[in-house]
């Protein structure tokens, strides 16, 4: 991620901050400013996981999606376009809950590393598998506490109304909901 912030800082932020700094006779924030690091990731961020779901979304619906289960009795009226606005009002929170995940790891508070070989290729792709079995473990709980009386009804029963799923349903919950399924692929 901070090779992806050097390039964009260089490209485009670097650009937007000092216009920013113009307009409003100030001076522009520094590189190394956490406000500007936390402003630069939610922008990235949020940028990219619009178009990470609506372009995989979009693409599944086109080219996989079977469109006769919209003739099921159970498919609401207008379900696409209310699984698209309930994801477009999710991910914006989402995504400012998990800028401090990705400024601890740029900051240095996480076991990532950059240098493939310093543990061994082994040791790389038995990380990878468990990493997939430690998040889906993880994920798998979360979702079965999710349906905790005191948690369902506020935070994930969303989830549940889209009961024949379009590929837009992928993002249609409460921000809460997506955000805590989403911790742990920032635990491991």
């Amino acid at each position: 991620m901070d090779v992806v912030m050097g390039y964009l800082d260089t490209y485009v932020f670097d650009g937007v901050y000092n216009q920013a700094a113009a307009l409003t006779s100030t001076t522009p924030l520094p590189r190394d400013s956490l406000l500007r690091q936390s402003l630069s990731l939610f922008v990235f961020i949020y940028a990219y996981i619009v178009a990470f779901y609506f372009g995989t979304a979009g693409l599944s619906y086109r080219f996989i999606y079977d469109k006769k289960q919209e003739s099921h009795p159970k498919f609401l009226p207008r379900q696409k376009l209310l699984e698209m606005a309930c994801a477009s009002r999710a991910l914006p929170t989402i995504t400012l809950m998990t800028v401090p995940w990705i400024m601890g790891q740029l900051h240095g508070y996480s076991m990532v590393y950059k240098e493939w070989s310093k543990f061994g290729y082994v040791y790389l792709g038995v990380s990878a598998v468990m990493f997939i079995l430690f998040t889906d473990f993880c994920i798998y709980w979360v979702h079965r506490l999710e349906h905790h009386p005191l948690v369902y009804a506020n935070c994930h029963k969303l989830h549940h109304k889209w009961i024949v799923c379009t590929p837009y349903a992928s993002h249609a919950f409460h921000p809460v909901d997506g955000y805590l399924q989403s911790l742990p692929y920032h635990m491991a």
